[in-house]
């Protein structure tokens, strides 16, 4: 079968919640690429009843895994999909993680968070994990399809704020430029070219691609987004290893070598793909002086890896028979715009650093949960001006953030390592890992890699209240003719969450009646109490569990039109109107 025909017959099947299906596609949106963030945004737009389909150029699923670690913020989010369980089940927690591996933890504990804790879980188990939950909601991951190329729908109108290159291919043709964001013609979409497993060219158009394809990312290029940035200056060396000697990775630890375990081996056949994962492995990860310098494309091989060990700490730990061995540079980009009209980006392909802290693969997801609801109102017919074009306004600084987070440890590691900088490097590590035994540094710090300090602008600087763009901690609450539960369990279905706090029963029947399945109501008769939540009288939390607005008014009428502002804002027009 040709790859369209093929691609086309397995699209999504959902109905579009607002408006009808668009008979000029042949899908809402593909995502390129089935990594975790990949993974997860299409899941999160089937969540939203829309069209998805994802295409990954590699013919089985990643089994080895470059990252090991989810921090607090994107445990909850697995938490506000009911999906946690799954991933606590596979990975190890720690209590606290590190900022350049300074000796003084950051204490994930001591924040605000059900999850104060890192979890070490394989990148491919994520993947799995991930891959599971798309295939409950109907997502094809279509393995094999190589996405060469893509440009505008010629039949329809360009509208955007960017510019798809065009031309069978990424160079060449006439682009898409100007436009506007948002309320865009439905006749406007955008043509992928797709390679299939049999290297059959063809043409499958869709209304929006997401590019989820990593940091050499095709769709970016594509598009003409800009990728600015510094270029490798440092490598660093990893290793996946079924024999190390346990004895001596304590001493490996103490000279600055990362050396943890793997998730334990699955049984036979329940790997991703029915494969290993590196499972029942030790991870080494280190900074040799002498090959740090070495580009990140080379092959890595053992003798290699066991004299940077020696010549580190004395010893090989003993390794012996890798299951992987690979190099990664700090190479540090930032996509010039997450946006170019009907063209987006998430996870590396709008960001690639250092993998200092562990901090990419968690970035990638929360980009596509902020993403995920904002495309499926925009294809659905609802979402209010200026909607998606909020998704590179609240996610680049973010990224701009990690990126320069990232560069600062790298820089503190690399100067440890060069002989006229080793002894005010060490005294510089000492000062920074004193400070980060104050309770406040290492909060705020913590905060930070964790994700859970993340607070987006809120509409309405002027009169926002200060939670407006944070995120909402998950309390427990209580209802009349309900038991008692938390608030995270009242986001599963992806919609927004109208929490009222001060005994308005209207409330509970309006939101409902007017915006139908986009807002859950709810009113609480008593709530788990929490700094910053004092005087507050109403809530409405975002579908990623972020809160859009909030109210102190003592007044019910100001109360009742401050809400309705405040739903028409994010949750659009009343439906019917």
């Amino acid at each position: 079968m040709h790859a369209a025909r093929d691609l086309a017959a397995n699209t999504h099947g959902h109905a579009h919640a607002d408006t009808d299906t668009d008979t000029d596609t042949d899908t809402d949106v593909i995502v390129v690429g089935a990594g975790p963030t990949g993974l997860l945004l299409g899941a999160e737009l089937a969540l939203g009843g829309v069209r998805v389909q994802i295409l990954e150029r590699r013919a089985t699923a990643q089994r080895d895994s470059r990252a090991l670690t989810l921090h607090p913020r994107s445990i909850e989010l697995m938490d506000q999909r009911g999906l946690v369980e799954r991933f606590l089940a596979h990975g190890r927690r720690v209590p606290g993680w590190h900022f350049a591996g300074l000796d003084t933890r950051l204490d994930f504990s001591a924040l605000d968070t059900r999850h104060g804790y890192t979890l070490f879980l394989a990148q491919a188990r994520t993947e799995q994990l991930l891959a599971e939950r798309a295939s409950e909601l109907d997502v094809p991951v279509r393995r094999g399809y190589e996405v060469v190329g893509l440009r505008r729908n010629p039949g329809g109108d360009g509208a955007g704020g960017g510019g798809v290159t065009g031309g069978r291919g990424i160079t060449g043709g006439r682009g898409i430029t100007g436009g506007r964001g948002g309320g865009e013609s439905d006749e406007a979409g955008v043509e992928v070219d797709v390679r299939g497993p049999d290297g059959t060219l063809e043409t499958v158009r869709a209304r929006y691609v997401v590019g989820c394809d990593g940091g050499r990312s095709v769709v970016r290029r594509a598009a003409g987004i800009g990728f600015p940035g510094t270029d490798e200056t440092l490598s660093g060396a990893l290793g996946d290893f079924a024999t190390v000697d346990p004895a001596a990775l304590d001493r490996a630890r103490a000279h600055g070598v990362l050396a943890v375990p793997l998730e334990p081996a699955p049984p036979a056949g329940t790997g991703p793909e029915g494969g290993r994962e590196g499972g029942g492995a030790t991870r080494i990860v280190l900074l040799d002086p002498q090959r740090m310098r070495t580009p990140s494309a080379e092959p890595l091989a053992l003798d290699e890896f066991r004299a940077s060990l020696r010549r580190i700490c004395g010893t090989d730990c003993g390794v012996a028979q890798p299951r992987w061995l690979s190099r990664f540079g700090n190479a540090t980009r930032l996509a010039a715009s997450y946006r170019a009209g009907r063209v987006l980006l998430a996870g590396d392909a709008a960001h690639i650093h250092f993998p200092a802290a562990g901090q990419g693969l968690n970035t990638g997801l929360q980009d596509a949960m902020n993403l995920g609801w904002k495309l499926a109102a925009e294809i659905n017919g609802w979402a209010p001006p200026g909607l998606l074009d909020s998704y590179h306004a609240e996610r680049h600084p973010v990224g701009q953030a990690v990126t320069e987070n990232t560069e600062v440890q790298t820089l503190l590691a690399e100067l440890t390592l060069l002989p006229p900088y080793q002894r005010p490097a060490a005294a510089l590590r000492t000062l920074l890992t004193e400070l980060l035994g104050i309770e406040e540094v290492n909060r705020r710090l913590a905060g930070q890699v964790s994700a859970l300090d993340t607070a987006y602008p809120p509409a309405g600087t002027d009169t926002a209240d200060p939670l407006a763009g944070r995120r909402m901690p998950d309390i427990a609450l209580t209802a009349t003719g309900t038991e008692a539960l938390r608030l995270y369990e009242l986001l599963p279905h992806g919609r927004f969450v109208l929490l009222d706090l001060a005994g308005d029963q209207e409330m509970q029947q309006c939101a409902p009646t007017a915006w139908g399945k986009r807002v859950t109501a709810l009113s609480a008769t008593a709530h788990e109490s929490r700094t910053g939540l004092e005087g507050v009288r109403e809530i409405l939390v975002r579908p990623d569990g972020h809160i859009a607005w909030a109210t102190r008014s003592t007044d019910v009428p100001t109360r009742r039109t401050e809400r309705f502002r405040a739903l028409t804002s994010w949750a659009g027009r009343p439906a019917g109107d």
